[in-house]
């Protein structure tokens, strides 16, 4: 057992953070979260009305011009208190993580620091946020271009990297200037709320960040209609992502949005393939294969499958599956039997069109823990060809040719990340640069980090995060033209 398990949880806070204070009105509506793994309760959290949400906007606006008027070099230095507070509190951060959302106590850990990685990297990227002078076209005109923070932010976050997907969206818009207000999901708000006690604690004002919580409906609804909030970033599905650009529309929000994948991996002929199978492992199995980046078609070229297969089961049956919170757990649940109930669903669809089952296939003693499972002979005629898997199912499919594999790989609505393995260099740039996806990794399964770029093209969204162009978002351009003629 995770010695974390045991520590006290004093950032554990069951109230919303709202213009630097905690608010619980018990009168009004509760939202319940439970462990994934045993069930059990883990705290509730207040399910806002419209009205305090539209409260909390207000504060924002009322703190946007104090915080924008700021240095770069004083808003870094409240990002900076505020990570070497989530330093000192890593392992309780670590431990709420995974009690709400079920994911091994390791890669909680491991996502502390990755989130963290945001605040300090983004801490020093708003020092170099810099305008230009244009050379004139009139010698009595100069033309200066500045760079200003776009205003009240909103961000909508998801449940499977609750601290990540929050400090690559408020680290950026806190260093350029912006305000912004929170909306984390309902089944991981604790890990939000926690992350905001330590900004509170840093000492960053009133009304800069603020934590909601609530019905995504309506929270969302306020976020992409208020014309006060300038920008929205949002992270999910596909689906809820058109209907908030959509809704965005009348006000014409700026829009960060990604959305669903259904990432190749590409294993050709020339690939080291023990590391491309440990390569897999990350792509595929971290969060027990609930990540948007998640490797969701596998494709394997013919003459080296099936080596590949035989060397990836036997990995496979060495990852231990079980309680997040036990150390030598590397698997923790699925998030809710609806997310166990589509993994289930997707796998018998496959099996019953003609799949071959090599290990795996359920979940373990009625729990919703799911056996890392590995399938080949997967065809375009399945369910999972098009649908995210979101879950620790490994599904093969066979290819002769580059090209094919190429074609087969861009087959999809969606763009976000894809991964391929091979040793040819020729091949590294055919492939690379054939890909329609915002991130290719080569001969890795793990492409994120703060200094690069994350995001998709296609229908997996636009809009980049972490990186010198993640800034970029919350920012607007604006032209001043000078005339500096004087009179005689």
């Amino acid at each position: 057992m995770s010695k974390s398990a045991k520590i006290k949880l004093d950032l554990l806070r069951q109230a919303c953070y709202i213009n630097g204070e905690w608010l619980n009105d018990t009168n009004k509506g509760q939202i319940e979260v439970y462990n994934p793994f045993d069930g059990n309760l883990v705290g509730r959290v207040p399910d806002l009305p419209t009205e305090q949400v539209h409260q909390a906007v207000a504060y924002a606006e009322q703190a946007q011009k104090s915080w924008q008027a700021l240095t770069a070099q004083q808003r870094g230095d409240y990002l900076q208190k505020w990570a070497d507070l989530i330093d000192k509190n890593k392992e309780q951060l670590a431990t709420i993580m995974t009690l709400e959302q079920g994911k091994a106590i390791i890669e909680s850990r491991q996502e502390i620091d990755y989130a963290n990685s945001f605040i300090r990297w983004f801490a020093e990227e708003g020092k170099r946020i810099y305008g230009d002078t244009i050379p004139t076209l009139n010698k009595d005109l100069r033309y200066t271009v500045l760079k200003q923070p776009i205003g009240v932010c909103a961000a909508i976050t998801p449940w499977n990297f609750p601290a990540a997907m929050i400090t690559r969206k408020v680290a950026p818009a806190l260093a350029a200037g912006c305000t912004m207000l929170v909306r984390p999901a309902s089944q991981t708000p604790f890990t939000a709320l926690a992350m905001a006690e330590l900004a509170h604690q840093a000492g960053i004002p009133k009304g800069v960040l603020q934590v909601v919580t609530g019905s995504a409906k309506i929270i969302g609804n306020i976020f992409s209609s208020h014309p006060s909030i300038r920008k929205l970033s949002f992270t999910g599905s596909t689906e809820v992502g058109r209907e908030l650009m959509a809704q965005s529309a009348t006000t014409l929000k700026k829009l960060s949005l990604e959305l669903g994948g259904n990432a190749p991996f590409i294993v050709f002929d020339d690939a080291d393939l023990h590391k491309a199978t440990e390569g897999l492992i990350v792509a595929k199995f971290r969060n027990a294969g609930q990540t948007c980046v998640c490797a969701n078609r596998i494709y394997v070229q013919r003459s080296v499958k099936a080596e590949f297969l035989k060397i990836f089961q036997e990995k496979l049956l060495a990852l231990k599956v079980g309680n997040g919170l036990n150390e030598d757990i590397q698997i923790g649940p699925l998030v809710n039997q609806s997310a166990l109930q589509k993994v289930k669903n997707l796998l018998k669809d496959a099996l019953d069109k003609g799949a071959t089952l090599h290990c795996g296939g359920d979940n373990i003693d009625d729990s919703l823990c799911f056996q890392p499972t590995l399938i080949s002979d997967v065809n375009h005629k399945m369910a999972m060809h098009e649908e995210e898997i979101f879950g620790p199912i490994a599904a093969v499919y066979d290819f002769d040719t580059e090209q094919q594999a190429i074609a087969m790989a861009n087959d999809s609505i969606y763009g976000l990340a894809a991964y391929f393995y091979t040793q040819d260099l020729g091949r590294s740039w055919r492939v690379a640069e054939s890909l329609e996806y915002g991130m290719v990794g080569q001969n890795t399964g793990l492409v994120s980090n703060a200094v690069a770029p994350f995001g998709g093209i296609k229908q997996s969204g636009f809009g980049r995060e972490g990186s010198k162009y993640g800034i970029e978002e919350y920012i607007v351009t604006k032209y001043w033209c000078i005339n500096v003629a004087t009179e005689h």
